[in-house]
């Protein structure tokens, strides 16, 4: 199959970082979501990324310019018609993606990929709401998406080889590095490593044994990690964290998934506005109880 247009719903993140790299490798983009704000805060992003790499001599100014122009806006799904490829980049709930591919489902021909990038949710029952289940699959970027190497290429249980080789293909043209998740088994690879991880380094915060900051030191000097646990997850964002963690206790029915009681009283701190935003780097125990 040949993919000149990729389409990306979902405007967030990870949804415009994967527009935004598909853009910058030479493929027309038409990126949706529901409202124009989050689609114009997208391009935004784009454009300061971008930036960057011009003032680093890494991209000129007109082949920033060209990448913006490959690129179209829509909050009309119907607009998918005209995509190669479909990447769903929504938020991380099951019922919204399902929702998403079974309206996707029949806008898009029936020859075409429909792919998540969930991190860990089950490919085969996002797939349950098309009637194409051998041509979804998962494709999880990681981010930000222009620039971490590595795409886990999931496998639904009906995803055909065709489907594997085309998405390895693509992700090779986007300049990354696929591995194939052959099984679909809730976390795939990365997470079902690092979400131990990041619930060990809570409790340990939790516990006195450390601070936030000498934990993150000793995971990068100890462990030759690039950034910290702690810093990795303020900069996914901690309800990201929360969520997969209860996803893979809930789909694994193992309790040492249960996030920590820590990790929970941010998440409720944003929730009520108290520290929106709030990280585990300016964490106030006091502002967060009860």
């Amino acid at each position: 199959m040949s993919i000149q247009t990729i389409g990306v719903v979902g405007a967030g993140s990870m949804g415009s970082g994967i527009a935004n790299l598909a853009a910058m490798k030479g493929f027309q983009v038409i990126l949706r979501d529901i409202e124009d704000r989050f689609l114009d805060g997208a391009l935004a992003r784009m454009d300061q990324f971008m930036s960057k790499s011009v003032a680093k001599g890494k991209m000129t100014e007109t082949e920033k310019q060209e990448t913006l122009a490959r690129i179209r806006t829509t909050t009309n799904l119907d607009d998918m018609k005209d995509a190669d490829i479909v990447i769903e980049a929504v938020l991380e709930d099951l019922e919204l993606k399902k929702q998403v591919f079974s309206q996707l489902d029949g806008i898009v021909p029936d020859h075409v990929i429909l792919a998540t990038n969930t991190s860990s949710m089950s490919i085969t029952e996002i797939a349950s709401a098309t009637t194409r289940p051998d041509r979804v699959a998962g494709m999880h970027f990681f981010n930000p998406a222009q620039l971490m190497k590595l795409v886990e290429v999931v496998r639904g249980f009906n995803t055909s080889d065709e489907t594997v080789e085309e998405l390895k293909t693509l992700s090779k043209a986007l300049s990354k590095e696929p591995v194939e998740v052959k099984k679909d088994s809730p976390g795939f690879i990365v997470n079902r490593i690092m979400i131990p991880q990041f619930i060990e380094a809570i409790k340990i915060l939790e516990e006195g044994v450390a601070t936030a900051e000498d934990i993150d030191k000793a995971v990068k000097l100890g462990l030759n990690y690039p950034m910290g646990p702690f810093t990795l997850q303020d900069f996914a964002g901690v309800d990201i964290g929360y969520h997969v963690m209860n996803y893979l206790k809930e789909e694994l029915n193992d309790p040492h998934f249960a996030p920590p009681l820590l990790l929970k009283q941010l998440v409720k701190a944003n929730r009520l506005g108290k520290k929106t935003g709030a990280g585990f780097y300016d964490y106030n125990k006091e502002e967060v109880k009860a």
